[in-house]
């Protein structure tokens, strides 16, 4: 009902209650617990206008399943898609879903996140119908351990489509942010389960800033851009969804034949952090150096105490000197 309701109201335009009900199928009084479940649980801004009757503090595009299917570059190559009004997690929902062996590829999306997780256990800041958040279920053939690098593959794959919007001054860190003039724009999630030697599920997520509240952007202990504040003219959020999924879709079996390969020219010519010092967290260990790119493998290369050291993702964190 909540959902019904705010798609109702998500024109901009005010609505009776008696209109809201009566499209609906419920009494009054039921609306009105909608409108309070909307403002109370998501912090939606609603106007009530006696005589009037509803309307939003400022209209919103709702994430609609079929507009996305229709503009998928090639709409028959997902097996499935699911959009949420409120989940706690797209990724936690499609790695519970892989135990029930959900079809691949499958998507979801959600509207607004309890629990959006980031990498390291980080919450991902995940406020009511402003930005995306989407998680992909991919089913590889190959062992589990030659996935490593993909987080690197969909940033490069990211930061193409973006580019192809307009959007300048993009830039890439290791392992898994998506940077707007020196911003993060973008977190990709990787997570992974299946046997060492046999198949694996990966859930690919991804949380792209667009429309940041700022009092959720308050939350976020790192610098930050939003989509609208690099480009006054976006595409619609279901196209810029349908665009993105469909840009993974086509990378994946590229990356599965080949690996990181095809996506690293891609991908250094983005590095941010290339040549500057750099400061490793590694749990209670720091360790500086010089940041020399990535190789092969997506691992990342840090010259310390005059020796080329390899560093994989697994707890590191990386920052900037």
């Amino acid at each position: 009902m909540p959902y019904a309701v705010l798609r109702a109201l998500s024109d901009g335009r005010f609505h009776s209650g008696e209109a809201l009900a009566q499209t609906a199928g419920v009494t009054r009084a039921a609306i009105w617990k909608a409108i309070q479940f909307l403002q109370q649980t998501f912090g939606v801004e609603i106007h009530s206008v006696r005589g009037r009757g509803y309307r939003l503090g400022q209209a919103l595009e709702l994430l609609d399943h079929d507009t996305i299917r229709q503009q998928l570059a090639e709409p028959a190559a997902l097996a499935g898609l699911e959009t949420f009004l409120s989940i706690d997690s797209t990724n936690q929902y499609l790695m519970r879903a892989e135990a029930r062996h959900l079809p691949t590829p499958w998507a979801v999306l959600a509207e607004h996140q309890s629990a959006g997780r980031g990498r390291r256990g980080r919450t991902w800041q995940s406020p009511l119908a402003g930005n995306l958040y989407c998680s992909l279920l991919w089913r590889f053939n190959q062992v589990a351990a030659n996935v490593a690098g993909l987080s690197l593959a969909v940033g490069a794959v990211v930061c193409r489509e973006l580019a192809q919007l307009g959007i300048t001054q993009l830039g890439l860190k290791w392992p898994n942010d998506v940077l707007c003039q020196g911003k993060k724009l973008c977190g990709i999630l990787i997570e992974m389960s299946g046997e060492t030697h046999g198949p694996s599920d990966v859930v690919i997520g991804v949380g792209l800033n667009l429309a940041m509240p700022a009092a959720s952007g308050r939350q976020i202990d790192q610098p930050w851009i939003a989509l609208q504040q690099a480009s006054e003219h976006l595409p619609p959020r279901n196209a810029l969804a349908a665009q993105l999924i469909s840009a993974i879709l086509q990378a994946l079996p590229q990356f599965e034949a080949q690996g990181l390969q095809p996506f690293l020219d891609e991908w250094r010519q983005l590095d941010c952090y290339r040549d500057q010092d750099v400061l490793l967290h590694l749990g209670e260990q720091r360790i500086q150096g010089l940041a020399r790119g990535v190789d092969e493998q997506g691992a990342l290369l840090v010259e310390h105490q005059g020796k080329l050291q390899r560093y994989y993702s697994g707890e590191i964190s990386l920052r900037m000197q």
